[in-house]
């Protein structure tokens, strides 16, 4: 695996331990915590919705969902 593919799925798992440890958060707020753009978190909120790990019930703001993860 390269650097930017394992840079891109630690920043993606830091994503989802975030938005478990506050419950609801907003894509601005997960841009402000990591200081990245809006863009690069929605690719990762992408990423974690695929996955049915997140989803976002209202627009512009995200939980996790109900599957049970194994965190590594």
């Amino acid at each position: 695996m390269n650097h930017a593919t394992s840079r891109m799925l630690t920043r993606v798992k830091a994503v989802y331990l975030y938005i478990r440890e506050k419950g609801t958060v907003t894509t601005k707020e997960i841009a402000d915590e990591f200081g990245t753009t809006d863009r690069t978190v929605q690719r990762d909120l992408n990423i974690l919705t695929h996955n049915g790990l997140v989803k976002s019930p209202v627009r512009g703001k995200w939980k996790i969902t109900a599957k049970p993860v194994n965190i590594s």
